[in-house]
């Protein structure tokens, strides 16, 4: 079981790199047009610090080695948010659909990892949490979104 816990914290460790990374891709025109989301994207990011450093220290309780690394899927995700922006009239809408998609990626890799029993019961709760947090930043901005449509 700590072997497996071990590799499921270190997948939700690169999710969260990936949260992060994504999370550098949001553009300032962003804040121009939507001035209001600026706190809730500053509360994200940190949260996504939190969060990597929870389950790093997770990882580090199990005897195990962080791979603070990101995955192959982020980064396609990451270099099509690149390409659709190049392309987009409008970045800041096209923006806020990338965070709610990646948001909705990160949900359904918790929920997978919760639901797979590889964790023991203190990483379970961690990523309880984890994911509590992150689906209540997923509504914020689909809420967002759908008013915008």
């Amino acid at each position: 079981m700590n072997n497996q816990t071990v590799s499921t914290l270190n997948d939700l460790l690169q999710i969260t790199n990936d949260r992060i990374e994504g999370f550098n891709k949001v553009e300032d025109k962003v804040w121009e047009k939507y001035p209001n989301l600026k706190s809730d994207y500053n509360n994200m990011v940190d949260q996504s610090q939190k969060m990597r450093l929870e389950l790093k220290s997770l990882i580090s309780e199990r005897n195990g080695d962080a791979d603070d690394s990101t995955t192959v899927a982020g980064g396609l995700h990451r270099t099509w948010i690149d390409v659709k922006n190049a392309f987009s009239s409008d970045n800041a809408e096209s923006t806020l659909e990338n965070v709610t998609f990646g948001e909705n990626a990160a949900i359904q890799a918790y929920e997978k990892a919760l639901d797979s029993g590889d964790l023991c019961p203190e990483s379970s709760r961690v990523v309880q949490d984890q994911l509590h947090s992150l689906k209540a930043s997923y509504e914020k901005f689909k809420n967002l979104e759908n008013r915008h449509d």
